[in-house]
């Protein structure tokens, strides 16, 4: 998502996408920090819910890059905002996220760590996500790589419709 968005937008738009997806992961690192993550593996409806949001997004997604027309959202919306909407719901429409710091962040965090030790650890997940995608973005758009990806603009789009569309029947199916 931040290599299509990054060529579809720029380097803005690469690194906004790379900022909502740190903050959906933030928000899974502090609900498992906190126990929240713990409720949403213990209950498979809710698991299941978001997992069967998650596919439908990605389905939607898959099915406007097939035809072309980008993220397809409401108008008046800039692209670094799209951008950052798109990321963040990549990252919180995906229960695995949750499941994977639930078991990350408890065999690393004492019983008795403190509420600020806590936030700290959530925060210092969602920071490495963030910087992550917005260096990957910054030097895709920095260095001509997204000129040269949005030359196969069509193909790239189309193989990750494709590839958006098998992992959101695999998700709903399985």
């Amino acid at each position: 998502m931040v290599v299509r968005n990054t060529i579809a937008g720029g380097r803005a738009q690469g690194v906004a996408t790379g900022l909502g997806h740190g903050l959906g992961v933030g928000l899974y690192a502090f609900g498992a920090v906190a126990g929240v993550s713990a409720l949403v593996e213990a209950s498979p409806t809710l698991h299941r819910g978001i997992e069967v949001a998650g596919a439908l997004y990605l389905a939607w997604l898959g099915v406007q890059a097939l035809r072309g027309g980008g993220g397809g959202h409401a108008e008046g919306d800039g692209p670094d905002r799209r951008g950052f909407v798109e990321g963040f719901s990549i990252a919180f429409l995906n229960p695995k996220i949750a499941v994977f710091f639930l078991a990350l962040l408890g065999s690393f965090l004492p019983p008795d760590a403190t509420l600020a030790d806590r936030a700290g650890v959530a925060g210092m997940a969602a920071g490495i996500d963030a910087l992550w995608y917005c260096f990957a973005a910054v030097v895709l758009a920095a260095t001509g790589a997204a000129v040269a990806l949005e030359r196969h603009g069509r193909a790239l789009d189309r193989g990750l419709g494709v590839l958006l569309l098998v992992v959101a029947v695999g998700l709903l199916l399985g």
